[in-house]
């Protein structure tokens, strides 16, 4: 073990905790994603023929950033707690990447913002459509999962529609006969609702900084406590 100051002794534990809670992240991350893979009733979305491609994209996504998340997470405890230089490098190059791919997705989100919108809006329209013609269970799920999720209903915004009973949230009075569409309220999330976005990724983006500064400091204090002995 190397001969840390009071500071570096702190930063190195304060990183530690840091990445065993991003390792807690990119286990919940991993764990969506392989439960909406495996589970009973989404399975059937990725046999089925007409399924929306979209929907594979996203569970795909979610279980390799996981991982992703879980390997760095794991470096960066290993590292600070063994006083790995090495490993501590690769945790930083690891989630300069990861900075790096937010940085550029944020970019591409902005610049295509209507694309985006219009690609989840028509994947919303192709699970509605196929579920109306063949109403398979995961199908039905998904689209309960959406409704309750923007607080929407159907195309049109009538919670009355029979074909969708049950996949809407119930409400009173004149809302519980009309409602927001959910078209409408995609766009809606993605317009009025943008600078919370924006926001939530400016503040993964700076404690990722913070990770990377420590890590950088910490490495620094090892190499040159190791110099000295």
């Amino acid at each position: 073990m190397a001969l840390l100051s009071g500071g570096e002794s702190f930063i190195k534990y304060l990183l530690f905790i840091f990445n065993f809670v991003f390792w807690l992240a990119g286990t919940g991350v991993l764990g969506v994603g392989l439960w909406l893979r495996f589970d009973s009733r989404t399975e059937g979305l990725f046999s089925s023929e007409d399924s929306p491609t979209v929907f594979f994209r996203g569970v795909y996504i979610l279980i390799a950033a996981g991982a992703l998340m879980m390997v760095v997470g794991f470096l960066g405890c290993c590292g600070a707690i063994k006083e790995s230089p090495c490993m501590l490098g690769l945790f930083f190059f690891f989630l300069l990447l990861i900075f790096a791919v937010e940085v550029a997705a944020g970019i591409w989100g902005l610049s295509n913002r209507d694309t985006v919108v219009n690609d989840i809006t028509e994947f919303y329209k192709q699970t509605y459509a196929n579920y109306i013609t063949n109403r398979q269970p995961a199908l039905r799920d998904t689209l309960k999962l959406i409704h309750f999720g923007l607080n929407c209903c159907g195309l049109t915004g009538t919670i009355l529609d029979s074909s969708l009973s049950g996949t809407c949230p119930k409400k009173e009075g004149l809302s519980a006969i009309i409602t927001t569409s959910c078209p409408a309220a995609i766009d809606e999330v993605f317009n009025s609702k943008l600078h919370i976005i924006g926001g939530v990724g400016i503040g993964i983006g700076f404690i990722m900084i913070f990770g990377m500064i420590f890590s950088m400091l910490l490495c620094c204090a090892l190499k040159r406590s190791r110099n000295i002995m």
